[in-house]
């Protein structure tokens, strides 16, 4: 099937350039290209042969081995060879979770102000923020 380019780029961004499978990292330029590191093609998560259609919803990146070893049978057994639960965040909801831990380091970082000297209640609020941002949404499989 051909996909325009505005269309790869929807159906890349869906996981922010990760494969939906194993969650390795895609280049957007080795669209279809084989044997070629960070090689992509677009996979059905409902396949064709069981009436899955060409609509966005059921469009994902995956990497040409993952895609083709997938085959007709369901993405979540596939994910599971990988101990995936799920595809990897969007940009949008990857910066939303970022956030979302990053309050609850400031939050913790706020409690532990409590517990210890006052004089470190800013500096534990930014640390507490920096490691709840820099932590890996995707880690949560």
């Amino acid at each position: 099937m051909y996909f325009s380019q505005k269309r790869l780029r929807q159906i890349f961004a869906r996981t922010s350039g990760y494969c939906h499978l194993c969650h390795a990292k895609l280049d957007f330029s080795s669209y279809g290209e084989l044997g070629v590191n960070g090689s992509w093609e677009v996979e059905h998560s409902t396949p064709q042969a069981k009436g899955g259609t060409h609509h966005l919803n059921n469009l994902y990146p995956a990497c040409i081995s993952c895609n083709r070893a997938k085959g007709d049978s369901s993405t979540r057994s596939a994910r599971a060879k990988y101990g995936k639960t799920r595809a990897p965040l969007s940009l949008k909801k990857r910066r939303r979770a970022k956030i979302v831990y990053g309050t609850k380091g400031a939050f913790l970082g706020s409690v532990m102000t409590l517990l210890m000297s006052v004089d470190l209640s800013g500096s534990l609020v930014v640390v507490g923020f920096v490691i709840g941002y820099v932590q890996n949404p995707d880690k949560r499989s």
